[in-house]
């Protein structure tokens, strides 16, 4: 990811957005913000941004069916999404792959990690 990568983070919980938002300007990355995944979608479409930090668990459209709508959308599709929840279990980790995500990184997140993963994507 060069310094003027957009990343699109998209999370319910207002600690984790400020947590990841303020690392990720501080690392030189451009962030937008979503709370919901029918927001998420449509700044999808709007923007196409870099690449997405997407969170499995929100109340209506969860992360997993925000994820293969942006998979089935061809002007979408070739977004990478990297999930960051607190499931744990190898079920949902098969979930989020299946859904199309190309990495999963679980909750309490650390900003350095995530960075680096963004990094490796």
């Amino acid at each position: 990811m060069t310094d003027s990568a957009v990343v699109l983070v998209v999370d319910d919980t207002p600690d984790t957005l400020a947590l990841l938002h303020d690392s990720l300007v501080e690392s030189g990355y451009t962030v937008l913000v979503a709370t919901n995944g029918v927001s998420a979608v449509e700044i999808c479409q709007q923007v196409n941004p870099d690449i997405v930090l997407l969170d499995a668990v929100m109340p209506g459209m969860d992360g997993f069916e925000v994820c293969k709508n942006l998979k089935k959308d061809l002007n979408t599709r070739h977004i990478p999404v990297i999930f960051m929840t607190g499931l744990t279990e190898s079920e949902h980790v098969v979930a989020g792959f299946t859904a199309g995500a190309i990495d999963y990184v679980t909750k309490p997140l650390n900003p350095n990690e995530v960075i680096a993963r963004l990094t490796t994507h």
